[in-house]
């Protein structure tokens, strides 16, 4: 695996000053970390400080020691309790990584480990595992935390199995993102290529991934992420063949989903422009319930959409721009008043401050960061 160099470049030295910057940010500040693409002209992992107060962000310093690290995930090691960002590598081979968080450059701990699947695009924590979705094999591994936060090597691979009818995008199964449920009991994987949605029991002692349920979805509508709703007893999954949004109950008891109805993200007649297709990528729910936003690439905005008390019946409500081109993925902050999105082919993470009555996220500044695939929190 490739390690940063030791030259310091122009971009480096700019991260430098930026250090000097956000050390005089006071109380407010807290921690982000920005995943991109190293093979695009990315950073790899920056750490930034997040003033709480005006939702600033102020790069403090970045390492390329893990390639490609698409997505990334904050957790505690084990033994201590100290914060560990994991990490997916989207390469061929597939691999994730554990890194400790200080006041310098993420570094490694331990090794960057093989997942035994191809391109993982997500990854969580469960039962003391990180359990990573790999699209290209159309897998979901489980790799065991260390005392310290270090991977162990892969106990299981679970493979999913069947195909959709877009041809293109469906001919196999394509994991896509990976979420232990409220209740910690289930892991349930999301797969694009077979318009699916499993449910999976992780073994804690052993790491084994067992299958425990599959629900369908309306088939061709490429199923990518999911979240849940503050209650715990539904969900929403944001498919990306169309840009729609499928509403379910979820029953942690029993670990099943049961779809109940589906909504559009975009305005009817939306398009992209030129012929170009909209790809929705990422969703977040408000804290209170209230509000659930999407991504939209291609599209290149934000949909806010209103839940009632049902949580069963999203509606669009209004589509803003998202502050650059392509936005992969979007988040909402701890404290719940911004929403920060990576705008992947424009190369920023773009920050709004959100409306605590109507939702609608209204720009307020960006950062470069090339090939930006993901934002998390610490």
């Amino acid at each position: 695996m490739k390690i940063a160099s030791a030259v310091q470049t122009a971009a480096e030295v700019k991260i430098a000053a930026d250090v000097k910057r956000g050390s005089a940010m006071g109380s407010s500040a807290g921690r982000a970390f920005i995943g991109s693409f190293t093979s695009a002209g990315g950073r790899g992992i920056t750490a930034a400080a997040v003033d709480r107060d005006s939702g600033a962000l102020t790069v403090l310093a970045a390492t390329d020691a893990v390639p490609d690290p698409s997505f990334l995930a904050v957790g505690s090691a084990p033994g201590s309790g100290a914060t560990v960002l994991y990490a997916v590598s989207e390469t061929p081979g597939g691999g994730a990584a554990a890194l400790v968080v200080d006041d310098g450059p993420p570094r490694l701990i331990g090794e960057v480990r093989p997942v035994g699947g191809d391109s993982p695009t997500h990854l969580a924590l469960a039962a003391g595992h990180l359990v990573t979705a790999n699209y290209g094999s159309g897998s979901v591994s489980a790799l065991p935390l260390g005392p310290d936060g270090a991977l162990g090597p892969a106990a299981s691979v679970l493979l999913h199995e069947g195909s959709g009818p877009d041809a293109g995008r469906q001919a196999s199964p394509h994991a896509h993102q990976v979420l232990a449920d409220p209740s910690g009991r289930w892991v349930l994987s999301v797969d694009l290529g077979t318009d699916s949605v499993r449910v999976c029991a992780l073994d804690e002692r052993t790491g084994a991934l067992r299958l425990h349920a599959e629900t369908a979805l309306r088939p061709g509508t490429g199923p990518r992420h999911l979240a849940f709703h503050p209650s715990g007893g539904h969900l929403y999954v944001l498919n990306e063949l169309e840009p729609t949004i499928t509403v379910c109950r979820w029953g942690a008891a029993d670990g099943l989903l049961d779809p109940v109805g589906e909504v559009a993200v975009l305005p009817d007649g939306a398009d992209a422009g030129g012929g170009a297709r909209t790809y929705p990528s990422e969703l977040a729910v408000s804290h209170d319930g209230r509000f659930l936003w999407t991504a939209n690439r291609g599209h290149d905005s934000i949909s806010v959409l209103t839940l009632d008390e049902t949580a069963e019946k999203p509606a669009l409500a209004a589509a803003v721009g998202c502050g650059g081109r392509w936005p992969r993925d979007l988040t909402l902050d701890p404290t719940g008043q911004w929403l920060y999105v990576a705008n992947e082919h424009s190369g920023d993470v773009s920050w709004f401050a959100v409306d605590a009555e109507t939702g609608i996220p209204a720009h307020v500044g960006s950062i470069e960061a090339p090939a930006a695939s993901c934002v998390v929190f610490a």
